[in-house]
């Protein structure tokens, strides 16, 4: 049986089982000190900083920030494990020097950090997308696995949190947190039904003003709704959904259904990148209907969920029927 100890410990600490997802370009150390601060886990991507000094004053921030408070420890750090994501090494040394308690490994194999972070105590969590690379990433020894679900924003999946949840646990009885157009308190609530334990949250924050995105991209996620996401590859070589407008601006052709970018994270915030001028969404987009702060979103979501109580309650009273 895996070690579900991780678990039980942060339900103790936290106030909602939500983890705000790790987003490229868009999670900064502001954001991940806010969740943290809200009684949620706050989660950004170490190449979000433009250099390694900038990444280590980020470090520096979020540590003396959440340091002997009562949220000391709610953040993880995203890590690229891709073989051509050229920053690994100097990355994962700084992993070593400020020891979270977690690291999200994603687009590539957990191995490459799990001797190095279990080393020090931290927990590693590894992104899949279907049931296959969950299986890998349980042989290896993760400690919880990532399940990203079709409607994720950013780089997404194809299977619905509902088959893909059951599948995993029918091999899986650790930590699990899925993250898929989790959008309200009822998404999170139906993810604890089927059998995960978190919901990974992403778009619903990013329009906080504590994110790193431009009022222009604040404002277009006000205005878009779920028939405005596109699901291409031709950004970034890896499947992903993105805000349809956002594609048109950056005169990406809409029409081709595959994309001939190949994969290649090196030099990431480099001037030919081309996802640094579009912008990414998940399907629940249309619960972002203004801009509000991440303890605001977190007030709402824990209101909702109050509410949502009795209701559950009274409809699953009904049945079954005799």
């Amino acid at each position: 049986m895996a070690n579900r100890d991780i678990v039980s410990t942060l339900y103790d600490q936290m106030r909602l089982p939500v983890i705000v997802a790790p987003m490229f370009l868009i999670s900064g150390p502001d954001l991940t000190i806010a969740a943290a601060k809200a009684g949620i886990i706050g989660c950004f991507p170490a190449p979000n900083a433009r250099t390694i000094d900038v990444l280590k004053e980020w470090l520096d921030k979020i540590e003396s920030e959440l340091k002997d408070t009562a949220y000391e420890g709610m953040w993880a750090m995203n890590m690229i494990v891709h073989k051509s994501y050229d920053r690994f090494e100097a990355e994962l040394a700084l992993v070593e020097r400020y020891k979270p308690k977690f690291v999200v490994t994603a687009l590539g194999s957990p191995k490459r950090v799990l001797d190095r972070v279990h080393a020090f105590g931290g927990k590693v969590f590894a992104d899949v997308i279907n049931a296959e690379q969950a299986k890998k990433a349980v042989e290896a020894g993760v400690d919880g696995l990532i399940l990203v679900c079709s409607g994720a924003g950013g780089h997404t999946g194809k299977y619905t949190a509902f088959a893909f949840v059951e599948e995993v646990r029918r091999f899986y009885d650790g930590p699990i947190i899925v993250g898929g157009a989790i959008q309200s308190a009822k998404s999170i609530a139906a993810l604890l039904a089927l059998g995960a334990d978190f919901a990974y949250m992403g778009t619903r924050f990013i329009s906080c003003p504590e994110s790193l995105v431009s009022d222009e991209y604040r404002s277009m996620l006000v205005d878009s709704t779920m028939s405005d996401i596109v699901t291409s590859d031709v950004v970034s070589g890896v499947m992903a959904n993105w805000l349809k407008a956002s594609l048109e601006k950056s005169g990406f052709d809409l029409k081709s259904s595959k994309g001939s970018t190949e994969i290649d994270f090196s030099d990431i915030h480099g001037e030919g990148k081309a996802w640094k001028d579009t912008w990414g969404a998940g399907h629940g987009v249309s619960a972002t209907e203004c801009v509000e702060s991440v303890a605001d979103v977190v007030d709402s979501l824990a209101d909702e969920m109050k509410s949502l109580k009795p209701t559950l309650n009274d409809k699953l009273a009904t049945w079954p029927k005799a």
